[in-house]
């Protein structure tokens, strides 16, 4: 079990501290926002150098939107995504977690001809394909996130994401499980889990409440279960409000986490 933890959440003055604080509370890893972090390289680069903490993962932060009814919207997001991937490999991620569209869906209604969602579909792969292949090049991962379905109209599933990943049929193409989510749409999180069995390439850990784990209902342990039976051994990274002192919640939440997964 490798666990990281969102830079917003870390308390520290600057990276260099808040990667030792890292070290401290017992994390491997840490995931940035991607915005602004083209510019952010170097930094993160030699903190990660000088610590035991390495870079998990990029989340988001590109513009536009993969499934916007506007060419160029979805061209930028193409464009931003392909930037951040190879940031993802230059700073050592595993990769960048992508989310095709939050919201109701913006493209027309071309029904009977075609429903929304088999459109929106269609559009995203032929997306994920040519994002792929940078993934590829670069040696970097587009990881898809299926979201709830009060956070988005698409890709609500695991099933459903492990199925786009078979049609692109690229190795740089994977899927990302969010506890929080699974907890809202699979009917059984370790079933889901133990389905998508070699396109989960990165897990987000929050509880029902969105707080740290162990605060809401959430069955975490059957879950470690299913990702240990699955052979995962990638990052797990926080995403997830903290009601308390992070320096006293953090060092708990990993106690908890490691027992849950014992």
């Amino acid at each position: 079990m490798k666990l990281a933890a969102q830079e917003g959440m870390i308390p520290g003055k600057s990276l260099k501290e808040k990667f030792a604080n890292l070290e401290e509370y017992g994390f491997e890893g840490i995931e940035f926002w991607g915005k602004g972090i083209v510019e952010r390289e170097k930094e993160i680069i030699q903190a990660s150098s000088q610590s035991s903490v390495k870079v998990s993962t990029i989340c988001a932060g590109y513009e536009g939107c993969l499934l916007s009814d506007k060419k160029e919207e979805r061209e930028r997001a193409i464009k931003d995504i392909e930037t951040l991937l190879k940031v993802a490999s230059n700073i050592g991620a595993e990769g960048l977690i992508v989310v095709p569209i939050f919201g109701p869906p913006r493209l027309p209604d071309l029904s009977p001809w075609m429903e929304i969602k088999e459109l929106e579909r269609k559009i995203l792969i032929e997306e994920l394909k040519r994002i792929g292949e940078v993934a590829e090049k670069v040696n970097s991962l587009c990881l898809l996130e299926p979201l709830n379905r009060y956070e988005t109209h698409f890709l609500n599933r695991l099933e459903e994401a492990v199925e786009i990943c078979k049609e692109v049929s690229s190795r740089g193409v994977k899927i990302m499980a969010d506890f929080f989510h699974m907890n809202i749409e699979e009917k059984k999180i370790d079933e889901a889990i133990k389905k998508a069995e070699g396109f989960i390439y990165h897990i987000h850990l929050a509880d029902s409440t969105r707080l740290l784990p162990g605060y809401g209902h959430t069955d975490f342990k059957s879950g470690f279960s299913a990702l240990k039976e699955t052979g995962y051994d990638k990052y797990m990274a926080l995403e997830c409000g903290i009601p308390g002192k992070p320096e006293e919640d953090l060092p708990k939440c990993v106690k908890y986490l490691r027992e849950c997964g014992a």
